[in-house]
């Protein structure tokens, strides 16, 4: 942003204000009104709302007007939202239309923004005002930037050419086309100015004022091409008349080495005459403009007005001076290095070529030839060329043409002078542009630096419409069709590898394709000839005019789909071709000139051998001219072999075009494109203003909207996915879990829970790519989710606001009414006196502080609990993250353990692989045997092909030979029409003659009067003359006989020539009935397919309907499943509830129970302990070594149970996350199996779609094999021959061998057969089309050879009698007159008969042609027909193909479905057994309850003893009672009792705590264990739920593939029953066979005998054949001898042409000799003196009469050789008839046998085959149908494959998982193992403390024998006590000492400390009274 900080200006024509599109107001307004574009007349598209949907119409409401229209549906089109607007890249627009097309770049354009991109192209529209955005701080600010990294621009463009060139070390090409007037040639010098700055050299970058640096230069090449190439035309000032390629060639380290700049296309046609308001090319203008006085005399300039070129005079250009620019064009052609010369040289050219215009031609007034009045102009125009004007003005006038060898003077007519002059002038300047350019790329070129790449800028015309186009359009037209399809082929392999990259499935369509066709209409060479081809082959054509192309064109390509013909008559247009931007119409004026762009050669040579050297060089390719007289040719006759003596010398412009474009597109395909489209906005030249409907079309011709199209096919929109998420996640709120997720995990979530159609989406690795039309959608929902969610939240906001001043309202009420009551208690209060003291004490009182030091303590216990609260919150933290990273430890080994297992896995893969690549290689052998043995069939049906071709081959031969004879007869038929002028020439000279025999005639009446003497004589003379007369007459009734018997002969030919016709029109009826029948039957074919259609349809809904029934009924069952499923489970849950019930009833009352007892021990101990003290303190002595034992006892089973709660702790730490992992799995599963369930569908729709298709298929297959089934009926009615007969015998015997063998294979033979049936049918029928056409032609060529050599033999005759005649004649005029009489009537007979037979030869010779045109129609209709079966055959082959694919899938599905039931039935089996052992768990749980409750048991027996020992201790302590006698003793016992007690007390205090202990652990115990047992149970409930969950939905899957395949199975049991049906009846058969198989072998004995005679008539057919071979050679043979004939008739009517002159000069002669002799006879008396002379003149006569009669009858016998030759050549010709019929009769005979014997083999395979038959086919037809199902379901497995090895990785982690809860029940075993074993132990010690209870119990006995013994001691005691008592009584003397008695009262005190008060009492008054004694 710092570069651009200083430059504001330029920032407003480059970026978009982004603030105004994110406005959230009109993203609203454009959500509210669901906004849309509608077409309309004046804006192109209007923007409305839709209003209300009525069917196909819509109602809208325009946003402009607010007027409301009615608009079709597809009419609309959508509305991006307002986040699109303004886009730079029109590519991410989600709806790709052309009213959102039209919007974006309308609204750039309004902008400033005149640069948009659109996918690969950069959309330019012309500004038509300079913007500040061309700068060189742009060009900085641009400079190795990215291109998305800046705005559109075309340095953007030039900057990403010329990185990807210097990175990728490939060429680029930069691509400008448009409109004329759109600024395709100055966004080309912006291109040359960026890499001008960007790559100038090191020596430009030290000095930049060197003149002839190559920057400079290249920058300064433009102005000089511009002056030369670019004129003013009505849509543009500066518009570029040529198209340019302009390639800057680049160093290794980038810098620029060097350019070269390629021309197109020149309009050279303005250099004549131009349009009104535009100019011609601006050096003209600028030339006579700029030029000064002393250039201007040297170049003979003169003003604007004068030259006839400059059709419009001046016409300034606004802004521009021509004066200026010379100046600049002269200076930067001193910068590109031209020497003065070369420039005058130039401009001389100039002003020649403004000099051509001035010359003027005028008519001369008796002829069309021009002359030439004034030649000032030809003097000019000569002194600036350096030629003599004399030459010139020859040259031009009367040029020197070529006529055959010779050359000839041609005067011109003024048109053809015009257009000579105007054609040089546009050749001297299209000459002198060429050498400009040749120029420039020399100056540009350097050698010394080698330039490594190039960047190429491409400037020519764009595609535009006009109402009618020329050849020049085409040619642009054509170019644009060729970088369309570059433009589209580079589209396609950039998405390519987009997908690629991205890792994305899309079926690749290469788009460039789609434009072929147009491209090959227009330049295919042959196969049809394209336009250009066409166009050059008419140019060769001497009558070739444009209306024959157009009409060669209609012929040959009237029937591509791009071409099409005017619809009217008065259409102005000739043809039309429909190219990728629409349709074009051309008119074809002047194509062929313009084409062959012919010059005057003789003005070219004068040039070529100008003085001046510039001028000699412009036109040093002076061969290559095409003449004048060439073009004279075409319309005159006799031009034809000057033509073609040159014909290599030239090609012709579109020739040359042609190569030049090919050459383009080789260099622009071998770099990386780079397409920038430039638009008109309006034809006004107005700033701002932008015409939607040019710009639309505009976009159409340039293939912005071809993209558009092509991105629209693919997935234009693309996100990243965090951006994806940011922007939509709103949609899909609860989707994506808390925490982090990688982009594309979360993306495929969000897709999932927005349910969106797969179609319409992929995700790639970075990206999601979505198709047209969906983002809008998604924004439209975004939109309306926000305003849920904000109109949410404010009613959230609203009713919070609300509720708080509600609630505020309330507290205020409140307080009002406590103050009101305060205040009235106050009022009441204030005057009472105790209310008074109370407030004053109230303070003194210390209650008030204690409730502030309260206050205080309660703060500070807050704040300590606060701490406590933090610390424990930082505990759990740290427990948590230790938590956490023993999780990460455990999750990171299970990782481990699954590579692992999943590196197991792969190398199980490979095995697998290298399994079945063993397998497919093996496959793959087999399948190249197949091609091997397919190859060696291709090669003998290629062989036989050639030996077709080969037969053709000749065929065309002689066709070609009978053009040539017939174009001889056309040449003969000239030379004849010459010789008749020549006839009549010399008729003229007969008369001549005559005239002077008339005069003789005179003379000799004058002999006659002296001859009348003489006449008696002459009377006897005349006699005999009579009777030589009548010998004449005899000789010419003779001739007229033979006369007539020719006459006869004739009329035989004649009539066998109308049954040749008659056959004809029968074979042509029958032909025209066939094609009616073929036409019939196409009829019924398109009705039968319209019923199958309407069939299918019924068909299709009765599928759909039944699929949705199936469907519903399917989602029945499974709803009833599951509720059965939840019934049962309810059931099972209530039955378990029951149980813990009554289990918990139990325990309660147990739990009572006990509590009852120890409520009674406890009150019983109570009571007890008073006694218990006492009588214990024995019992410690022998309790104290128990207790130790104890002790260390209880402290083991302590540790051992701490150990036991820290095993069970760890245990249900393990057990928590067991679970936390199996819900993590469970969820994982359940998407696997949401996703399976998907899939599923998803493999159900394909399934349903495949087997909807399958049955088209069918259908068609069958339709199909109708069609051929008649194909063939039809061809074997056509076409019976002997071939066949033997492939049918074979087949037939195949057949039968193979039906031994196999059933299944009958298919493929038959396939096999068909198509060999197909070939011999094919070759039988070109074999007898070539046999009719050669008997045809040899019956018509016979018929001319006799028709010719009678005419041959008579003329021969002829000529001969005339020659001797005239011989004889001219020595005896006088006496021959009378024969020349007799002979006049036999030459007018052959006169007639010789005009009837060229009249007949004219018939036979039309009757020929159209029977040739006719073979070419049938030819033609017979190449279709074979096109059309060669497509069905394909189709057949190609369904085929399908069909098997089908098959396969089938298999590929069952074997998936039998791993899936393998799978699940695997699956079963684990639940099964985790179920299982989950029972034992709870068995053995069961079992350690029991256990424990035994052990309690026990213990409570063993306190029930406890309690009885203490009742025994009690009553030891009552009796305790009678204790006096043996004090001592006692006081001892009681020591050592009341220690023992001591020491019991604290045993059993302990003992008690220990119990209790126990008891807290034992109900801790419990309680763990039942929340243990609680937990498992959940777990297992919630593992039942999940494995219930799965198998519900496998039982789902599973039941909807079941019910697939029970319908499969139906099909499958169907065909299975309908197989063993066909299985029994084969058995039937094969039974019947082997009754048959004997007939058979006699069948097949007969067979062999058959095929032996069958082998001796395929020899016979062979020799047949070779001798038919033999005829064609003779008929060859006797061609060529009828060539030669026809010569000699030539040569002989050229003789009788002549005789019959002669013959007509003789009949003259006679008549005048009738005349005189009539005469004579008048006259007798007067000549008889006469006669006497003349006796001697007349015996002369005769003698020469006798010599003539001599010569006649020579003449005679040679005519009789003749005629016996003739009949020679007739019986040689009867002959081959004959063998040729006989050949043909034992043909029949041989098809007539092989009928005989099919018919038997039928009669004998009838027997076997009619039962059989039926059942095969239809058995075929089923395993057909089965195979095809087989493969249709092999199919679906192979899609189903995919899903099976996800759900096997899936099962195997399933398994993993599996594995792991084994483990854990292991580890759960171990543990209660482990528990069993403590408890075990803990019985062993209950035991020992029982034997030790049992040992005390000993003790005990013990104890109380020796309390027995001290009773007893104390009784005795007690006796002497009383004894002594009495004593006392009595006053007797008591002896003991005082001291004893002493300790004894010391003893009891200490004894009876816990007494009773009486006895201490009753006591101590009994020591009382026992010590007064001593004291007495």
């Amino acid at each position: 942003m710092a570069q651009r900080s200083g430059q504001e200006d330029p920032e407003r024509y480059l970026f978009v204000d982004r603030a105004v599109i994110y406005n959230p107001a009109t993203q609203a307004d454009w959500t509210a009104k669901k906004l849309v574009w509608i077409p309309s007349e004046r804006h192109g598209f209007e923007a409305a709302s839709i209003k209300e949907e009525k069917g196909d119409e819509v109602l809208v409401e325009l946003a402009e007007n607010g007027k409301k229209a009615l608009v079709n549906k597809d009419d609309i089109q959508k509305m991006n939202p307002p986040k699109f607007s303004k886009v730079e890249d029109m590519a991410e627009l989600t709806c790709l239309n052309e009213a959102s097309v039209l919007h974006n770049l309308k609204d750039r354009y309004y902008s400033g923004l005149i640069y948009t991109y659109s996918g690969l192209f950069c959309v330019v529209i012309n500004p038509y005002k300079n913007l500040p955005i061309y700068s060189e701080n742009i060009i900085e600010m641009y400079r190795g930037k990215k291109r998305h990294e800046m705005p559109p621009h075309i340095y953007a463009i030039s900057e990403s050419a010329y990185r990807c060139m210097l990175q990728d070390r490939e060429d680029q090409s930069i691509l400008c086309t448009g409109e004329s007037g759109a600024g395709k040639t100055e966004n080309t010098k912006k291109v040359i100015q960026y890499l001008a700055h960007v790559a100038s050299s090191h020596k430009g970058r030290k000095d930049h004022n060197i003149p002839g640096e190559l920057e400079r230069q290249l920058l300064q090449a433009n102005p000089i091409l511009e002056s030369f190439g670019n004129a003013k035309t009505v849509k543009n000032d500066n518009s570029s008349r040529f198209g340019k390629f302009i390639r800057i060639n680049f160093d290794v380290t980038g810098y620029i080495v060097g350019a070269n700049i390629e021309t197109y296309l020149l309009e050279k046609s303005r250099a004549v005459r131009q349009a009104k308001d535009e100019r011609t090319f601006h050096i003209f203008y600028q030339l006579l403009a700029g030029a000064g006085e002393h250039l201007k005399s040297d170049l003979l300039l003169e003003g604007f007005n004068n030259y006839r070129f400059l059709s419009n005079g001046y016409i300034p250009i606004p802004g521009q001076q021509d004066k200026d620019n010379f100046q600049e064009t002269m200076e930067a052609m001193h910068i590109m290095g031209f020497s003065h010369d070369e420039i005058l040289s130039m401009l001389k050219v100039v002003s020649s070529v403004l000099q051509f215009g001035n010359i003027s031609f005028k008519k001369e007034r008796n002829t069309d030839q021009a002359s030439m009045p004034e030649n000032t102009v030809a003097q000019k125009l000569c002194h600036l060329l350096g030629m003599n004007v004399m030459e010139f003005t020859r040259a031009i006038l009367t040029p020197r043409i070529k006529v055959g060898r010779d050359y000839v003077q041609k005067a011109q007519t003024k048109e053809q002078a015009d257009f000579a002059v105007e054609a040089l002038a546009k050749a001297t300047y299209e000459r002198l542009f060429r050498w400009l350019v040749h120029r420039i790329n020399k100056a540009l070129d350097r050698t010394k630096r080698q330039g490594a790449s190039f960047i190429g800028i491409l400037d020519i015309a764009g595609f535009e419409i006009f109402e009618l186009n020329s050849f020049e359009q085409l040619c642009i037209n054509y170019t644009n069709e060729k970088l369309q399809q570059l433009f589209n082929h580079t589209m396609f392999i950039l998405e390519q590898e987009e997908y690629q990259r991205e890792g994305i499935e899309w079926n690749f369509i290469d788009f460039g394709l789609d434009l072929q066709p147009c491209i090959d209409l227009i330049e295919r060479p042959a196969n049809p000839p394209g336009v250009l081809a066409l166009l050059d082959e008419e140019c060769w054509f001497p009558k070739a005019t444009d209306k024959t192309f157009v009409e060669k064109l209609v012929q040959e390509q009237g029937t591509h789909s791009k071409f099409q013909k005017p619809r009217q008559l008065k259409d102005k247009a000739d043809f039309c071709i429909i190219h990728y931007a629409g349709k074009v119409d051309y008119k074809a004026d002047e194509w062929l000139m313009k084409n062959m762009d012919p010059l005057n050669d003789n003005v070219a040579t004068l040039l070529h051998q100008s003085s001046d050297k510039f001028v000699a060089e412009l036109w040093k390719d002076v061969d290559r001219i095409v003449g004048l007289d060439q073009v004279t040719g075409i319309t005159e006759t006799a031009f034809g072999s000057a033509y073609k003596t040159k014909k290599g010398m030239f090609r012709t412009v579109g020739q040359l075009y042609k190569e030049s474009l090919t050459k383009l597109m080789a260099t622009l395909r071998n770099t990386n494109p780079n397409f920038v489209r430039c638009i008109i906005p309006n034809h006004e030249k107005r700033a701002g203003k932008l015409d939607p409907h040019l710009v639309l079309d505009q976009l159409r011709c340039n293939g912005v909207l071809e993209g558009i199209r092509i991105c629209r096919q693919g997935f234009p929109n693309r996100i990243v996915f965090q951006e994806f998420r940011q922007r939509y996640e709103i949609l899909t709120p609860n989707a994506i879990p808390k925490g982090f997720m990688d982009g594309k995990q979360a993306c495929e979530r969000m897709i999932r829970a927005l349910e969106l159609d797969p179609n319409l989406y992929r995700i790639g690795q970075s990206k999601i790519f979505f198709r047209a039309g969906v983002l809008a959608h998604l924004e439209e929902e975004r939109d309306l989710k926000i305003t849920d969610i904000i109109i949410f939240f404010q009613a959230v906001c609203r009713g919070y606001l609300a509720r708080k001043a509600f609630a505020k309202k309330q507290q205020q009420l409140s307080a009002l009414k406590i103050l009101q009551r305060n205040c009235a208690a106050y009022l009441k209060l204030r005057h009472w006196q105790w209310w008074r003291v109370f407030t004053k004490v109230k303070p003194l009182l210390q209650v008030t502080r204690q409730e502030e030091e309260l206050q205080a303590k309660d703060e500070e216990l807050m704040k300590v609990k606060e701490k406590q609260t933090k610390v424990e919150a930082e505990l759990e933290e740290m427990e948590r993250k230790h938590q956490q990273l023993l999780e990460e430890k455990n999750i990171l080994a299970e990782q481990l353990q699954a590579e692992t297992e999943l590196f197991a896995e792969a190398e199980e893969m490979r095995a697998r692989l290298a399994a079945k690549k063993q397998e497919l290689e093996e496959i793959l052998h087999d399948l190249e045997s197949r091609v091997e043995e397919e190859e060696e069939r291709n090669q003998i049906l290629q062989n036989e092909k050639k030996k077709m071709q080969g037969h053709i081959q000749d065929l065309e031969e002689q066709l070609d030979e009978e053009e040539g004879a017939r174009q001889k007869l056309q040449l003969e038929k000239v030379t004849a029409e010459a010789k008749i002028k020549k006839m009549e020439e010399e008729i003229l000279l007969l008369e001549d003659q005559n005239s002077k025999f008339l005069k003789e005639k005179k003379l000799m009446e004058d002999r006659i009067a002296e001859c009348t003497s003489q006449l008696a004589e002459e009377e006897e003379k005349a006699k005999n003359l009579a009777k030589l007369k009548n010998k004449q007459e005899m000789m010419i009734t003779d001739l007229e006989e033979r006369l007539k018997k020719e006459e006869k002969t004739r009329q035989e030919l004649e009539k066998a020539k109308r049954k040749l016709d008659g056959e004809t029109t029968d074979l042509q009826d029958q032909i025209a009935e066939l094609q009616a029948q073929i036409e019939e039957l196409k009829i019924q074919l398109a009705k039968k397919e319209e019923e199958l259609q309407a069939a299918l349809a019924r068909g299709d809904e009765e599928v759909v309907q039944k699929n949705n029934a199936l469907k519903v009924i399917r989602e029945l069952q499974a709803q009833i499943a599951e509720l059965q499923e939840d019934l049962e489970s309810e059931k099972a849950s209530r039955n378990k509830a029951e149980k813990q019930k009554r289990d918990l009833s139990e325990e309660l009352e147990a739990l009572k129970t006990e509590l009852e007892d120890t409520l009674d021990t406890t009150a019983a101990q109570q009571e007890l302990r008073t006694k218990r003290e006492q009588e214990v303190a024995e019992l410690k002595k022998a309790i104290e070594e128990e207790t130790k034992n104890h002790e260390a006892q209880i402290q083991e089973i302590r540790q051992r149970h701490a150990t036991a709660l820290e095993e069970l702790s760890e245990q249900l730490e393990q057990a928590k996350r067991f679970k936390a992992n199996l819900e993590k799995n469970k969820q994982g599963l359940e998407s696997d199996n949401k996703e399976l369930a998907c899939e599923v569908k998803v493999l159900q729709q394909v399934k349903a779609e495949s087997e909807h298709k399958r049955k088209k298929l069918d259908a068609q297959v069958q339709e199909l094999t109708a069609k051929v089934t008649e194909g063939e009926r039809l061809r074997v009615e056509l076409a019976e021959k002997a071939n066949k007969l033997q492939n049918e015998l074979d087949n037939v015997s195949s057949l039968l061998e193979e039906a031994e063998k196999k059933g299944i294979k009958f298919a493929k033979d038959a396939a096999s057969l068909e198509s060999q049936l197909q070939d011999t049918q094919e070759l039988l029928q070109e074999e007898t089309r070539q046999k009719l056409n050669l008997s045809s032609r040899i019956r018509q060529l016979e018929e001319e050879k006799n028709n010719l050599q009678e005419q041959q033999e008579e003329e021969e005759e002829a000529r001969k009698n005339l020659e001797k005649q005239m011989l004889a004649l001219q020595s005896q005029l006088g006496d021959a007159k009378k024969k020349v009489d007799d002979d006049l009537g036999t030459i007018e007979g052959l006169e007639e008969n010789k005009k009837k037979l060229l009249k007949d030869m004219e018939s036979l010779s039309q009757r020929l042609e159209e029977k040739a045109m006719a073979y070419d129609k049938l030819e033609k209709t017979k190449n279709r027909l074979q096109q059309e079966l060669d497509d069905l055959m394909v189709d057949l082959d190609h369904q085929r193909q399908i069909v098997s694919n089908l098959e396969k899938k089938q298999k590929k599905f069952d074997q998936m479905l039998a791993e899936e039931k393998n799978i699940s039935a695997r699956y079963a089996e684990e639940r099964d057994r985790a179920e299982a052992e989950a029972r034992e768990k709870e068995t053995k749980a069961l079992s350690l309850a029991r256990a424990l409750e035994e052990a309690l048991e026990a213990k409570e027996e063993f306190e029930r003893q406890n309690k009885q020992l203490r009742a025994d201790m009690e009553d030891l302590m009552s009796s305790k009672d009678d204790v006096g006698k043996n004090v001592h003793e006692l006081e001892k016992s009681k020591r050592t009792l009341e220690q023992q007690v001591e020491e019991m007390r604290t045993q059993l205090e302990e003992l008690e705590d220990e119990l209790q202990a126990t008891e807290d652990a034992k109900l801790r115990l419990e309680v763990n264990m039942q929340a243990m047992k609680a937990q498992f149970e959940r777990d297992l409930q919630a593992r039942d739920e999940q494995n219930e969950e799965k198998k519900r939905m496998l039982v789902k899957q599973v039941r909807e593939l079941e019910a697939e395949l029970e319908d499969e199975r139906k099909q499958r049991a169907l065909a299975v029953a309908a197989k063993k049906k066909m299985e029994m009846d084969l058995k039937d058969l094969e039974g019947q066979i082997e009754a048959a198989n004997k007939a058979r072998d006699e069948a097949i004995k007969q067979l062999r005998k058959l095929q032996a005679q069958m082998k001796d008539y395929q020899r016979e057919l062979e020799e047949a054949r070779a001798s038919r071979d033999e005829i064609f050679a003779q008929s060859k043979e006797s061609e060529k001898k009828l060539k030669g004939l026809e010569a000699e008739i030539l040569q002989l009517q050229e003789e009788f042409a002549a005789s019959e002159r002669a013959r007509r000069h003789a009949e003259q002669e006679r008549d005048e000799l009738a005349d005189e002799i009539a005469n004579s006879a008048s006259g007798k008396s007067a000549l008889l003196d006469e006669k006497r002379r003349l006796e001697a003149r007349i015996a002369q006569l005769e003698e020469e009469l006798e010599e003539e009669q001599s010569n006649m009858e020579l003449l005679n016998e040679r005519f009789r050789k003749t005629t016996l030759q003739v009949d020679t050549l007739n019986s040689e010709l009867a002959g081959e008839r004959s063998a040729a019929q006989k050949s043909e009769n034992a043909r029949q005979q041989l098809e007539r046998q092989n009928k005989e014997l099919k018919a038997k083999l039928q009669e004998l395979e009838g027997s076997v085959k009619s039962k059989f038959k039926a059942t095969i086919s239809t058995l075929e037809a089923k395993i057909v149908q089965l195979e095809e199902q087989l493969e249709q379901e092999a199919k679906e497995r192979a899609a189903a494959n995919k899903l099976v090895r996800r759900t096997e990785k899936k099962l195997k982690e399933v398994f993993m998982q599996v594995e792991d809860e084994r483990r854990h029940a292991d580890q759960y075993k171990e543990q209660m193992e482990k528990a069993n074993a403590r408890m075990k132990q803990l019985k062993r010690q209950l035991e020992e403390a029982e034997e030790e209870a049992t040992r005390a119990n000993a003790s005990r006995r013990k104890l109380q024998r020796e309390l027995d013994d001290a009773t007893e001691a104390n009784e005795g005691l007690s006796r002497e006590v009383s004894t002594l008592k009495n004593r006392l009584r009595r006053g007797g003397p008591i002896t003991f000492s005082s001291s004893r008695s002493g300790r004894r009262q010391l003893h009891i005190e200490g004894a009876s400390l816990e007494l009773s008060d009486d006895d201490a009492e009753s006591k101590g008054s009994d020591v009382n009274e026992a010590q007064p004694a001593p004291a007495e």
